[in-house]
């Protein structure tokens, strides 16, 4: 049964497209009965022709993408966009790397582990980039004898 213009009519009735137009499939042959805009209203109206709704943005893969970014994930190098140092300035790295080696050296001489001395050269070396991490420090200070193996 050809329903074609009878959906070309309903479209425009009901402002949508014919995709949109939804015939009811047990009174198809009703539907097939209304040839003119009169018939097409009046079926819209008892409900035998009527839209179906618009279908919405689906937001599952967005959300999926953005827990996997949380996770730190997507951050190869096909997904990044500009310097490295675009991303994150180079003070910022510094920043991160150099408060915790102090924050250690700090610590380690408020426990009398090593002399003011001792923290001093470290301090200095540690403002020339020499360590890269506290384990780094550490790693150094027991290789040199400033600091006792168990003290990790």
């Amino acid at each position: 049964m050809d329903l074609k213009n009878q959906k070309r009519m309903a479209a425009e009735i009901l402002k949508c497209g014919a995709n949109r137009v939804w015939i009811d499939p047990e009174r198809m042959e009703e539907a097939s009965e209304c040839i003119t805009r009169a018939d097409v209203r009046t079926a819209v109206a008892s409900g035998l022709i009527r839209a179906k709704p618009k279908n919405g943005t689906s937001y599952g893969r967005i959300r999926y993408a953005q827990g996997q970014k949380a996770k730190g994930k997507r951050k190869g190098p096909g997904s990044r966009g500009g310097r490295a140092n675009a991303r994150i300035r180079d003070k910022t790295k510094w920043i991160s790397v150099i408060r915790p080696i102090r924050d250690e050296l700090k610590t380690l001489r408020e426990e009398g582990s090593i002399t003011p001395s001792v923290y001093r050269m470290y301090y200095r070396r540690a403002k020339g980039g020499v360590y890269k991490s506290r384990r780094n420090l550490r790693m150094h200070m027991i290789s040199a004898g400033h600091l006792k193996e168990e003290e990790n």
